[in-house]
């Protein structure tokens, strides 16, 4: 039987809550430091801090992503209103704390980042990651990936950008490249990879070529302007299961416009409104296993009202309430 007793002074600081004070964990749920503390909770899902932000190509700001969706965003309870279902009565989760990410070195805090999830991932808990740049979702699931099985892994990316160049200014991890490494690397081919929400100016034609060239998926944001989020992220879900057993869902705040996501690095006007992206990825939830994800992007020096906090936030809770249901229904 799992081991899940909190010490009365730990339940008391998460019970004091984000406003006056406490302790900052993701959902106020239980802290764990050790990989041993692990095995004994035997978790569903932990969260997991990636503070980097070394290759952000416009605003920085990013590292400060997961000290802010912790301790910033408004907690306003556990039960899902849409669901009927106390998140937590179905899915234990646990805050894994974070990735140690040393300033200006990128490779060691990949390398750390990727440490930690595989730990997570290859005891089958799923890591749910708070970026940090996109740059953090190659070392997240590649780790995923490993414990899966190369080629096993879907990966469902909500972005204003394809993340797919080769090299931007001589930096192969750049932010704008993980998904090219991703599939390079053979972690996730690419007729597993289904791109949404794609719009403005980069990347370039060529790099269309080649992502086309490898199979990808993409779906840009005039479509779903057309079409509805909803029916997109159906074909999306569709066509991600056609290859992948397991799903990984990755997304940039940047996909949302501007207008609700102000805190981030790249802003692209003409994004989602994030009532339809929280359905969306709670589809996903619903209809895929889920193997792991990421939130990126949130630069909160550069938020309004925590906008982009909550957001962010929320987009983690859809995906763990979609889980909870599914187990639910699973009983």
């Amino acid at each position: 039987m799992p081991k899940r007793e909190l010490p009365p002074g730990m339940r008391e600081q998460l019970d004091i809550g984000y406003g006056p004070g406490g302790l900052a964990t993701f959902g106020r749920r239980p802290l764990l430091t050790e990989p041993e503390q692990l095995d004994e909770w035997e978790p569903d899902v932990a969260v997991i801090g990636a503070p980097h932000d070394v290759s952000t190509t416009y605003r920085p700001g990013a590292r400060f992503g997961p000290r802010a969706v912790r301790s910033n965003a408004y907690e306003p309870g556990t039960y899902h209103l849409d669901l009927g279902i106390e998140i937590f009565d179905w899915l234990e989760v646990v805050d894994f704390g974070d990735a140690y990410c040393p300033h200006g070195q990128t490779e060691a805090s990949h390398h750390n980042i990727g440490a930690r999830v595989a730990e997570v991932a290859r005891r089958g808990i799923v890591p749910v990651v708070i970026g940090g740049d996109h740059s953090i979702t190659w070392p997240a699931a590649t780790a995923v990936a490993q414990h899966h099985g190369y080629g096993r892994v879907g990966l469902i990316h909500f972005d204003a950008h394809a993340d797919t160049a080769n090299i931007i200014e001589g930096n192969l991890a750049s932010h704008g490249t993980p998904m090219r490494r991703l599939v390079e690397s053979g972690a996730i081919p690419g007729p597993n990879f289904v791109q949404i929400g794609l719009r403005g100016y980069w990347p370039p034609a060529e790099v269309f070529d080649w992502m086309q060239a490898q199979g990808m998926r993409w779906h840009l944001m005039n479509e779903v302007h057309e079409r509805g989020l909803a029916a997109v992220t159906r074909t999306a879900i569709d066509e991600v299961l056609q290859h992948a057993d397991t799903v990984y869902i990755s997304v940039d705040i940047d996909v949302l416009d501007p207008a609700f996501a102000p805190g981030t690095g790249t802003p692209e006007p003409g994004g989602l409104h994030t009532a339809d992206l929280l359905r969306a990825v709670r589809a996903i939830a619903l209809e895929c296993p889920i193997a792991g994800m990421d939130v990126v992007e949130v630069a909160p020096a550069y938020d309004h009202a925590d906008l982009t906090v909550n957001a962010a936030h929320r987009i983690i809770f859809e995906v763990l309430a979609g889980m909870a249901e599914r187990r639910r229904r699973a009983r």
